[in-house]
């Protein structure tokens, strides 16, 4: 088991529900209901690497460059759309991307990983 990855999962699952709620409720009425939705994209894209993270982190280093590019993915992709939809700034957006191919690419680790490993 990597420690490190199952922190880092735990805590990004932690944070999500909370950001979730936050968003559900704290947020509904202040932001335009577009912007509640981008932030819930940016909820829902953290959850499910929070999971893929804990999952891989279980199976004991073999999937830890995947584990670093979903985490680089949570901090560029959910990060970039909760900023941007709390403060409007474009800029924000722009990164958003960065964070989707960082999640292609532990999703690509992890299939080629797979298909390498011996039953």
């Amino acid at each position: 088991m990597n420690r490190f990855y199952t922190i880092v999962g735990g805590l990004f699952g932690f944070l999500g529900v909370g950001f979730g709620a936050f968003g559900a409720h704290g947020l509904k009425g202040l932001l335009s209901p577009e912007m509640v939705e981008i932030f819930k994209t940016g909820v829902f894209y953290q959850l499910i690497h929070a999971l893929a993270i804990l999952s891989l982190a279980i199976n004991g280093g073999k999937f830890d460059k995947a584990c670093l590019l979903f985490t680089a993915g949570v901090l560029l992709f959910s990060f970039s759309l909760y900023s941007y939809s709390i403060t409007g700034i474009k800029y924000f957006a722009i990164i958003t991307p960065l964070g989707g191919g960082c999640f292609l690419a532990g999703w690509v680790i992890v299939v080629v990983g797979a298909m390498k490993a011996k039953e």
